[in-house]
């Protein structure tokens, strides 16, 4: 573009008016900044290699040259880090968060401490502020643990309990019962 008007300042800092309406603002130490012709667009060059663009809808996207990382901040208080291995991550206002890692798993962070994680298999993890956890798998079947106990259910309703102390209660769909001791040896089973 064709240069207008060029100003030097006395602190080293050269502003250039382009005939399309833009603003180049050069600094001594190496940063640039461009102001487009709407007057809402700037983008600040950083002599560090970081960009930051003010869009003119408020939106801040701010590149971080040297963690190859993007850091976006809406009007609207959403926050979107990219990193430069694919994971993604969104800070809502409310202060709940999505992560999105480069295997496309993704963890949601609530506010009241709260997890879920969705793998790509679709096996879902929550895991509950008290630290107990439920898993449900892709193939039906859904474990629950608790400080006391592992649990898993199954598609066709058995549930198997394994206690801390190690031992272990098959209810079964038929009533049947069979519990075991921690090493294994049938302790009772009601065949029905």
């Amino acid at each position: 573009e064709e240069i207008q008007r060029e100003t030097a300042y006395p602190d080293g800092k050269v502003e250039k008016v382009l005939k399309n309406g833009c603003h180049l603002i050069f600094f001594p130490n190496g940063t640039w900044k461009k102001v487009d012709s709407d007057g809402k667009t700037v983008t600040v060059t950083f002599f560090n290699g970081d960009v930051k663009q003010v869009m003119p809808d408020q939106t801040v996207i701010y590149y971080y040259a040297d963690a190859k990382t993007t850091h976006t901040t809406y009007s609207d208080g959403l926050e979107v880090l990219q990193f430069s291995n694919g994971q993604i991550e969104k800070h809502y206002p409310d202060g709940k968060k999505e992560i999105t890692f480069p295997d496309q798993t993704i963890k949601n962070l609530f506010t009241d401490g709260q997890e879920e994680s969705i793998f790509p298999d679709g096996t879902i993890v929550r895991i509950q502020r008290d630290g107990s956890k439920t898993i449900e798998f892709n193939n039906g079947q859904r474990e629950l643990h608790t400080s006391e106990f592992k649990r898993r259910e199954y598609p066709d309703g058995t549930v198997k309990t394994v206690y801390m102390n190690g031992q272990q209660e098959t209810k079964y769909v038929s009533g049947r019962v069979r519990v075991k001791d921690k090493d294994g040896n049938i302790i009772m089973d009601t065949k029905a």
